[in-house]
């Protein structure tokens, strides 16, 4: 049988990611600067974010924003993130994070300052991978020291 990643819980996921990818940060920072160094991180991760999101809404079998809101489990799972749904139709999904364990476990990792990349990042992209036409606004993150994260996630009227 192969490894799939997917059969992880995404914070357990994060946490291996992490401590191998924070340490390959930290002596890349020191030879080519962090400014480039995350540049070229969240540009590779921001990818991946894109072909996990088409991946997902193949693996579910539909790209709809309702499909996408109930099938977020995995992101939550064991109160990874607790979250307060302010509305969920087929046009509009939004809610606010109001703990993120995500951010938690980077901290504790020594890797706060990275968390953003590692995770925050690859909302926007997995969100247009998912479906083109469904778009994220976001203001503010635990992850950068916000009470909470505010997703806004609005699927776009076909244009006419």
């Amino acid at each position: 049988m192969a490894f799939d990643p997917s059969q992880m819980d995404v914070l357990d996921r994060r946490k291996v990611e992490a401590m191998i990818l924070g340490p390959m940060l930290r002596a890349f920072q020191k030879e080519i600067g962090a400014e480039k160094t995350n540049e070229i991180a969240r540009n590779v991760i921001t990818d991946l974010a894109r072909e996990q999101g088409s991946q997902f809404a193949s693996g579910i079998g539909s790209n709809g924003l309702e499909d996408y809101a109930s099938n977020k489990d995995a992101w939550r799972r064991h109160g990874a993130l607790e979250v307060e749904i302010i509305e969920s139709n087929d046009s509009k999904y939004s809610f606010d994070v109001i703990r993120c364990k995500y951010a938690e476990m980077y901290n504790e990792l020594g890797f706060g300052d990275l968390g953003g990349i590692f995770s925050c990042t690859r909302d926007f992209e997995f969100a247009t991978g998912f479906n083109s036409k469904v778009k994220l606004e976001r203001t503010q993150t635990i992850m950068q020291g916000a009470s909470h994260c505010d997703f806004r996630y609005m699927l776009e009227k076909p244009s006419s």
